[in-house]
């Protein structure tokens, strides 16, 4: 990993170090494939990960710095933090490669990629409620919905909190995901829409798995809330948005545009920051991520520099060194502190 990390950064962001000087905080607009990986661990010739040196904060565009200047409501409602939903059991005689639930470091690693969602298995994900209460105890006037009551059309309904956390399972599937399924999560979405180019919305074929999600995909769209669903939330005025689950910083790669996915849906709806994940991690490690940098956010820290000192924090300690555990988690949109403060 650190021989690829190395690799990387050589043919990335060593063209460019002289021309950086002495800024400690990177704003990246990447591009293409460049989307898809974290910079922070990106290895210097020094040995060093580019976190060690930088803060940094990630653009759809650079046109986002723009839209950051735009004034924005306050928010109209105390912190929603929605997790460990019921997902239910599969609608039909199973289906699948599910995996059996897990415990401890495995057990946010079930399927959240395949051909169609009848290809996926959302287990049950006990410790993100454990997750939510910690940053609870630190937001006492926060809601916390969970089970049965962390539903699809309570997040529909959120009206711009200050915080939407969603620990969840996050899903992409790929383009040759098949038409039937799109055409399901399309149903859900809008009972108008038709036509091939929407089957082929990238915003139809990612999504977050919520209450009922195993047992209610057909027709009304049960528990799955898909990225184009997303995009229709009320969260202007809302300061940040993070999305504890797997995947959920996937989608489609348009050059010159960022990623089409949940990344562009809670952008779309009005988030003025998005923390989400690059690739399937664990409950555990998740909670320990996700309480450290809130606690960060609490002391005032930016919505950056929260998730850099919790990686720096992370990666000093035995056993979670490898990017694998600190650099799943990346931040987009505005880096200032809660209050706007830069």
């Amino acid at each position: 990993m650190r021989k690829l990390a190395r690799v990387a950064d050589a043919k990335i962001f060593a063209p460019i170090r002289p021309l950086v000087g002495d800024a400690k905080h990177l704003l990246i607009a990447p591009d293409g494939e460049l989307d898809l990986i974290p910079f922070e661990a990106l290895l210097d010739d020094h040995g060093h990960y580019l976190v060690e040196r930088f803060s940094v904060s990630y653009l759809s565009t650079g046109r986002d710095l723009l839209r950051m200047q735009a004034p924005r409501p306050p928010s109209k409602s105390v912190p929603l933090l929605v997790a460990n939903p019921v997902f239910g059991a599969p609608a039909t005689t199973m289906l699948a490669k599910a995996e059996k639930p897990a415990s401890g470091l495995a057990a946010r690693r079930a399927i959240t990629r395949g051909a169609s969602l009848t290809d996926v298995y959302f287990a049950p994900l006990a410790g993100t409620e454990r997750e939510a209460r910690s940053i609870q105890a630190l937001f006492p006037t926060a809601e916390l919905l969970t089970g049965t009551r962390a539903t699809k059309a309570a997040v529909e309904q959120a009206d711009a909190p200050q915080i939407l956390h969603i620990a969840t399972h996050g899903f992409f599937l790929e383009d040759d995901a098949g038409k039937s399924q799109a055409k399901s999560a399309e149903r859900g979405a809008s009972a108008k829409a038709a036509g091939a180019a929407e089957l082929d919305n990238p915003l139809l074929r990612s999504g977050l798995a919520l209450a009922g999600a195993n047992s209610g995909r057909a027709g009304t769209g049960g528990g799955i809330l898909t990225a184009l669903e997303a995009s229709n939330l009320n969260l202007w005025g809302t300061k940040l948005v993070t999305l504890s689950a797997c995947d959920t910083g996937l989608g489609d790669v348009k050059n010159g545009e960022g990623v089409y996915g949940l990344r562009r849906a809670f952008v779309l709806a009005g988030s003025e920051t998005l923390v989400m994940s690059l690739w399937p991690v664990s409950d555990e490690v998740t909670r320990e991520m996700m309480t450290s940098y809130y606690t960060g956010l609490k002391k005032g820290l930016g919505r950056g520099d929260a998730l850099r000192q919790t990686e720096l924090a992370m990666l000093k300690r035995k056993g979670r060194e490898h990017p694998f555990y600190w650099a799943s988690f990346i931040q987009s949109g505005e880096w200032a502190n809660l209050d706007g403060r830069r």
